[in-house]
């Protein structure tokens, strides 16, 4: 049992002679670094060829970590290939959407249906745990590193095949889901179906795909051989350590892997957060609460962050002064119960070397950054376990949905410039900054703890939802829908019936029309006498039941609702027609908030960020960060204690917040 938030970062002393590593150790414990996550590329160190293993660095960098006092999570190593495997198995190597096999190089290098590197990877998983099980540092397993990327070779075609006859079960079934009619593609034999690529289905990249089903069925597929791979490696893990957490570190709004369908196989979810530093802090927190609504509320972890700046964009800005204590007081906010970087030492070489880490290539810890992640370390250490295992009350569900996003951005019409994750954050981010807090979970979420869903671009529907949500507005709670929801059923056919498909009973409202503009187009919109703006898309709504409580200003549909409320039971469903601005968002979701009391009490603070988590014991800890560079003054409205303070705080005193300032008020009563 952890007695504080565990605290570090990736470390590689394989890079480095001993003498460095003496320094490492030091500055750590000048930082208060207690966690070393170890191992993440060192599979062709610990296996220099298939015959032989080699564990001696490792057990020393393992050792070393006990010795000191630290904890390790400890990575199985298997996200990059060895050069002598690629060299002997060719087949291991991915071949890309343009049809080519790819020669040795990079990282993320491997077919996931490789027999090579399925028989390679398991194998040493399980001899690294068959070694380290019963380590005094291990504190949990790291299995790979950032999944991602697709193959489109010949071992992953017969795979794809194999796994449409399990989800399809027969080729009129596939036909049938697939619309193969069209364009004369009724398939009559299995081996005739070929992964959707630039040689077959595409044109114009991934996103434009003549049979939106087909492309759609293979990003599952994917997300589905990768996962197999980690399975595997956690399989092996389990023969020789039943107990120890294992997991794999995710990347938030992700698009090519569903991590719903991982979550069931992750012991606890954990995360690389590497938002755009000129992003606003929503979407860090939208990552957040993804990674957290993974696991049914469960806490994560933030296995990576940077301590200053990265290295993999064109531009690649610095975190200020205050910006990585921030950051990390809102991961923790959110639900993290360890806060991790990468990395503690700069690389030398390669193409990293530039990338933040603790320490620097210098090896200094009089740095501005060593001195903040040594702040930061020593507030973690008196903050100490009140926060562990504590979870968000949130009575607010987003509602987040992979094959909408696939569905969506690989649909022909009636936009490509809508995307996704914009119009998701546009709708967390007006809830956020309302002061509610926010699950955001998957559509097979039980939604009876919910008082508001809100349900942005859900383009395809499926299953029971409809139901579900008519349920949660009869009984009280409101749903809110927008543009493009409920357009196709899970195999992304129309549905033949009214737009919005399944949910148009419960909204009220028929959409026979919708008019796609460039960008630059704006349409005014009245909102009830508040007066926005929309663009991108104009659905023209007919109501049936539902009453405008906004309405275009211009074109021909200039008069027609653009908003809509409809009473259902004792609730209401809300649509919004087109992709309002955010001040418009931020309008319709207020007042959908308003009406369950979920407007929080700094919510007129824009610059102010809230966060609630209950820990087990029943203490409740309310968290204010200041994202502003002025300083915020407040009144309390509760009596609490600030727990980096200690001060007490009565209701409705001062409460002021430095500028890009923390507060954690454990609340009283």
């Amino acid at each position: 049992m952890n007695d504080k938030i565990p605290y570090g970062g990736d470390y590689n002393p394989e890079q480095w002679p001993q003498e460095v590593w003496d320094d490492d150790h030091r500055l750590f414990t000048r930082a208060g670094i207690d966690t070393l996550t170890v191992g993440v590329f060192s599979w062709s160190l610990t296996q220099p060829a298939e015959d032989t293993y080699d564990f001696t660095v490792l057990d020393r960098v393992v050792d070393r970590a006990a010795a000191e006092g630290r904890r390790i999570c400890l990575a199985t190593g298997t996200a990059a290939l060895p050069p002598w495997l690629a060299k002997k198995y060719p087949e291991v190597n991915r071949t890309d959407f343009e049809g080519r096999r790819h020669r040795y190089g990079q990282r993320h290098n491997f077919c996931p249906s490789s027999p090579a590197y399925r028989r390679l990877a398991t194998a040493m998983a399980g001899r690294l745990a068959e070694r380290y099980a019963d380590h005094p540092a291990l504190l949990a397993w790291h299995v790979n590193n950032e999944y991602g990327g697709a193959c489109y070779c010949d071992l992953c075609a017969h795979a794809f095949r194999g796994w449409l006859r399990e989800r399809h079960g027969t080729l009129d079934a596939l036909n049938d889901a697939w619309w193969t009619t069209f364009w004369s593609h009724r398939y009559t034999d299995w081996a005739e179906i070929e992964p959707p690529s630039a040689l077959t289905e595409h044109w114009r990249g991934p996103d434009h795909t003549a049979f939106q089903g087909v492309t759609l069925d293979y990003q599952r597929f994917m997300t589905d051989a990768l996962l197999g791979c980690f399975t595997a490696e956690k399989e092996a893990i389990r023969v020789h350590d039943p107990d120890t957490p294992v997991t794999t570190n995710l990347m938030g709004l992700y698009r090519p892997l569903d991590y719903h369908r991982w979550a069931p196989h992750l012991d606890f979810a954990s995360w690389d957060s590497y938002p755009p530093l000129d992003a606003p802090p929503t979407r860090a927190a939208l990552g957040h609460d993804l990674m957290r609504g993974l696991k049914d509320g469960a806490p994560f972890w933030l296995m990576e962050q940077t301590p200053s700046t990265t290295a993999c964009r064109d531009v690649n800005p610095l975190r200020r002064p205050g910006e990585l204590r921030l950051a990390t007081w809102q991961a923790i906010a959110h639900g993290a119960d360890a806060t991790l970087y990468f990395q503690m030492r700069a690389s030398r070489g390669a193409c990293e070397k530039y990338h933040g880490a603790v320490i620097g290539h210098a090896g200094r810890d009089d740095t501005r950054v060593f001195r903040e992640v040594a702040a930061v370390g020593a507030e973690l250490a008196d903050f100490g376990a009140v926060s562990l295992g504590a979870r968000t009350p949130a009575r607010t569900a987003l509602l987040f949905d992979w094959d909408s996003w696939w569905a969506l951005e690989i649909s022909d019409g009636p936009s490509r410039l809508v995307r996704y994750p914009d119009v998701v954050h546009a709708y967390y981010r007006a809830a956020r900054e309302a002061g509610a807090d926010v699950d955001v979970v998957p559509v097979t979420t039980d939604l009876t703890r919910y008082d508001v869903v809100l349900a942005p671009v859900l383009h395809l529907i499926g299953d029971d939802l409809a139901d579900r949500l008519e349920t949660l507005a009869r009984r009280g709670g409101t749903v809110l829908a927008t543009f493009l929801t409920a357009r196709c059923d899970v195999h992304d056919r129309a549905f033949l019936t009214d737009v919005p498909g399944p949910l148009a009973p419960l909204l009220g409202i028929r959409v026979d029309e919708w008019d796609a503009r460039p960008r630059d187009v704006v349409q005014p919109v009245d909102l009830g006498g508040f007066r926005t703006t929309a663009r991108l898309v104009f659905e023209i709504v007919q109501p049936r039941g539902a009453e405008p409580v906004g309405t275009y200003g211009a074109d021909f549909y200039a008069g027609t609702p653009a908003v809509t409320r409809h009473t259902v039971g004792a609730g209401e469903a809300w649509y919004v027609a087109t992709a309002l601005d955010q001040p418009g968002v931020d309008h319709v979701v207020r007042r959908v908030l308003a009406r369950h009391d979920l407007i929080g009490p700094y919510a007129d603070h824009a610059a102010v960020e809230t966060a609630t988590r209950v820990a087990p014991d029943g203490t409740r800890l309310l968290f204010l960060l200041n994202h502003a560079p002025e300083t915020a003054p407040l009144t309390a409205h509760a009596t609490a204690t600030d727990l980096l303070t200690g001060k007490h705080v009565d209701q409705g005193a001062p409460l002021v917040l430095d500028p890009l300032g923390v507060a954690v008020l454990r609340l009283s009563g």
